[in-house]
C-alpha cells in the first residue's frame, strides 16, 4: 500500500510537471537555444553570470564556489568554441595575502569595439564592503591579465554591461549598498584609463534601488531600469548622455527585489528580461520564478514576449542581455543557484501580447504554476 501511495504521488508530481512544461511551450515563440553552459559545475553553487561576444566568439563568466559570500568563491569563465561551451577556467579569486581571503561578487564583461575584452568584478566581505577590479584579455578570454584595482571608491558596472555612447564615453552603470540603496554611473573615456563619477541620482531612503541597465533612445536619450525594494522596477531618464537625471519612479512592471537586465536592438526596440513577480501581501521581496522577457518600443509600454524558466522550484535569475551581430538575442541567467543557463531567441519570431496594468497577460490553456520558495538573499 505504501508503495503503491508513493507511485501514485510520484505519477501526479511528474504528470504536474509535464503539463507545465507543455503549457510553457505556448510563451517560447523564437527561443531557439536553451541549454547550460556547464552541465556539471566543479562546485555547488553558480550565480550572477554576465555574456559577451568578441571577435573569437561567445564568452560567459560568473561566480562559483561553496556558497555566495564563501572566500572559496572565484570568477569562471567559458567560451564558446564551434558552438559549444568549453570547461570553464578561474580566471580571478579573492586572496588579499597568505592569511586574508574574500569572496569575488558579480563579474561584468565587455568587449571594446577592435580592442580587449575586459573583465569588471568585486572583491569583498559583502556589497557594502567589496572593492572593483579590472582584467583585461586580447584573445577572446583565452589568457588574462594581472588584476588591476579601480580607483578608491569605483566598483565598475555592479551587474549589468556598460554601453558606450556616441561621445565615447563608456558608462558603467553602477550602485552602493552602505548606506540605503543608491544609482550612480562611473564614466570612462578611455576604457578604464581614467575615470568620473556621476551622481549618486537618489538618496537610498525615497526608493532604494541598485543594479542599473542602460537602454538608448538617440540623440543623448538613455533611460534606466533597475531592481528595487518597493515592488516596482524603477526608471529615470537623461536626455543629456546621462549626465543629468530625472527623478527615480516606478515604472509599471513588477519587481521582487531580484536583478534585471536589459538591452537596445538594433531596430531600436528596447528588450528587459526580468522575473515577472509582484510580492505577496506588502512584502518587498518575491519568488524568483518565472523569468520573463518583455519587449518595448517606447520603454513605457511594455509587451510580453517570452517566459523562459516556471516552475514550482525558484529561482531563476540575474539575467544578462545582449544581441549579438547575427542580430540574435542571448540571455544568460541563474539556475536554481546550481547551474547557468544560456538561450538565444530570434527576435524576428517573437509573438507580442500587452501587458496592461503591470499583470503579464494569460494564454488559453496556460496557467502558471505557484512557486513554493521565496529567496532569502
Amino acid at each position: 500500500m505504501k508503495n503503491k501511495i508513493l507511485y501514485l504521488a510520484l505519477l501526479t508530481s511528474l504528470t504536474l510537471f509535464s503539463t507545465t512544461f507543455a503549457q510553457l511551450a505556448k510563451w517560447q515563440s523564437g527561443l531557439i537555444v536553451d541549454e547550460f553552459v556547464v552541465e556539471k559545475p566543479p562546485f555547488p553553487e553558480s550565480h550572477a553570470s554576465t555574456i559577451a561576444e568578441t571577435p573569437t566568439g561567445l564568452v560567459s563568466a560568473w561566480f562559483g564556489g561553496t556558497k555566495e559570500r564563501n572566500p572559496d568563491v572565484c570568477i569562471w569563465i567559458s567560451r564558446q568554441e564551434n558552438g559549444k561551451w568549453v570547461a570553464p577556467q578561474n580566471v580571478a579569486n579573492g586572496i588579499i595575502n597568505d592569511t586574508l581571503r574574500y569572496a569575488c561578487w558579480n563579474p561584468v564583461l565587455y568587449q571594446i569595439p577592435k580592442g580587449d575584452l575586459m573583465l569588471f568584478y568585486k572583491v569583498g566581505p559583502s556589497p557594502s564592503k567589496w572593492k572593483g577590479w579590472l582584467k583585461t584579455s586580447s584573445d577572446g578570454g583565452r589568457t588574462w591579465s594581472a588584476a588591476k584595482a579601480l580607483p578608491e571608491g569605483y566598483i565598475g558596472p555592479v551587474k549589468n554591461k556598460p554601453v558606450l555612447l556616441a561621445n565615447g564615453n563608456l558608462v558603467c552603470p553602477s550602485s552602493t549598498e552602505g548606506d540605503g540603496w543608491k544609482l550612480h554611473f562611473e564614466v570612462t573615456p578611455d576604457f578604464g584609463k581614467t575615470w568620473r563619477m556621476v551622481g549618486p541620482i537618489n538618496d537610498g531612503k525615497t526608493i532604494n534601488a541598485i543594479q542599473p541597465s542602460i537602454l538608448r533612445y538617440g540623440k543623448g536619450k538613455l533611460q534606466i531600469l533597475a531592481r528595487s525594494k518597493d515592488r516596482a522596477i524603477v526608471e529615470s531618464w537623461s536626455t543629456d548622455n546621462g549626465e543629468t537625471w530625472s527623478p527615480l519612479a516606478k515604472s509599471s512592471l513588477p519587481n521582487n527585489n531580484s536583478g534585471t537586465d536589459a538591452v537596445t536592438l538594433s531596430d531600436g526596440r528596447q528588450v528587459l528580461v526580468y522575473n515577472h513577480v509582484l510580492p505577496p501581501g506588502d512584502l518587498a521581496k518575491g519568488p524568483r520564478t518565472p523569468l520573463n522577457l518583455a519587449v518595448s518600443n517606447d520603454g513605457k509600454n511594455w509587451s510580453a514576449a517570452v517566459i523562459l524558466e516556471d516552475s514550482p522550484i525558484s529561482q531563476y535569475s540575474y539575467p544578462s542581455v545582449i544581441q549579438t551581430s547575427d542580430g540574435l538575442i542571448h540571455v544568460i541567467y541563474t539556475w536554481r543557484r546550481q547551474k547557468i543557463k544560456h538561450a538565444v531567441i530570434d527576435p524576428k519570431k517573437l509573438k507580442l501580447k500587452p501587458i496592461e496594468n503591470g499583470v503579464w497577460p494569460t494564454l488559453a490553456g496556460y496557467t502558471a504554476p505557484i512557486a513554493k520558495e521565496i529567496t532569502k538573499d
